[in-house]
């Protein structure tokens, strides 16, 4: 069946935007390349270069403020703005919300030194701007264990739960949310809107995590990450670090998401946009988020490569070396046979548990 509208595929990085289309009932393509930022000609490279495009194969006017995306059938596109604000530390003010006595948790991190010698140790900045400690706290039981302690809860009226990884939790302390409100109340008139909460044992024991972003939603916060959503995980560093990048990313994506699509005056609609994610996988904007978006322009590089140089196409054996140069950074990465992916990594000093290209 011959195709009728457009398909846009862009890659949106930190100097230039290369916008590739498909055009409808030829056997051929256009490719633009911009500068990702040039305010003075126009407000969205990506959107500036779906503009010309579109332009140039219809021979009608598409005005630059705003126009109809009718023509378009979808728009995929992989972008550095996630990476960009994290590097410069360019993203939402955010406060972290934490289990009382751990409030230095994310600050300390694993102890590593990958830099031993160095004489100089620079620490980038915290991800969050304030601190609260919540007094809740549930205990993890060995199995041995769990049948006396049930004896023991009873006793004391404690409360012991099967948590949801089948394991028995006995709860210590609930949160007091009419403790917090006042506390989250002053972190919202001071500006921020952003939060990140980080329960020790949320990963299985939700239920605290959820009370309280039942509460932040009630005070007005937009931004509300959960650990045991954002990466239901043991490790409570890694998840906590994880989290604190979603809530602190996630609005800047918002943002640019809500301004690329005020710039079609359908609002996209009847247009598919989808964005590519650090696992090389694609996901609708609505759940494109600050966790899985820091390599959404690398990983991208690597899947195009990866496809255009298959086995079926160029009958090789040997892997592939990509070598994808910007004009801000580049990307060096090998393909064999196979996507290989780590599930922890680091990031402009940030550890991060979510799928990412490897």
């Amino acid at each position: 069946m011959t195709q009728s509208t457009f398909r846009f595929s862009i890659d949106r990085g930190g100097t230039f935007t290369d916008v590739y289309a498909e055009v409808p009932g030829k056997p051929e393509f256009r490719v633009v390349k911009l500068l990702s930022e040039d305010p003075q000609n126009y407000p969205d490279a990506p959107r500036e270069g779906i503009r010309r495009i579109l332009e140039e194969v219809t021979g009608k006017a598409f005005p630059k403020e705003s126009f109809s995306a009718a023509a378009v059938e979808w728009i995929r596109m992989g972008t550095t703005v996630a990476t960009n604000a994290l590097l410069e530390r360019k993203g939402a003010r955010t406060a972290l919300v934490i289990t009382q006595g751990f409030r230095d948790l994310l600050q300390i991190g694993n102890q590593t030194r990958p830099k031993l010698f160095d004489l100089e140790i620079r620490k980038l900045d915290l991800l969050y701007e304030q601190v609260i400690e919540v007094e809740e706290r549930v205990r993890l039981l060995q199995k041995k264990e769990a049948e006396g302690n049930r004896e023991k809860a009873e006793d004391t009226r404690l409360e012991i739960i099967e948590g949801t990884t089948g394991e028995q939790f006995v709860v210590l302390a609930k949160p007091d949310l009419d403790v917090i409100r006042p506390k989250l109340q002053g972190v919202y008139d001071s500006g921020i809107r952003a939060l990140a909460v980080v329960f020790t044992h949320a990963y299985a024991v939700p239920d605290h995590e959820q009370w309280l972003g039942e509460l932040a939603r009630e005070i007005g916060f937009t931004q509300i990450s959960l650990s045991h959503e954002v990466m239901p995980m043991v490790k409570m560093v890694a998840r906590g670090d994880t989290t604190t990048v979603d809530a602190y990313l996630t609005p800047h994506i918002r943002n640019y998401l809500d301004s690329f699509r005020a710039g079609f005056s359908d609002g996209l609609e009847s247009s598919q946009l989808l964005f590519m994610q650090s696992d090389g996988g694609l996901t609708g904007a609505d759940h494109f988020k600050g966790s899985n978006a820091i390599l959404s322009g690398p990983a991208g590089g690597v899947v195009g490569y990866a496809r255009t140089t298959s086995i079926k196409n160029f009958n090789r054996q040997l892997p592939i070396i990509g070598f994808d140069m910007g004009g801000t950074s580049t990307d060096v990465s090998r393909y064999g046979t196979d996507y290989e992916l780590t599930h922890e990594t680091e990031t402009a000093g940030v550890r991060i548990q979510a799928p990412q290209m490897h």
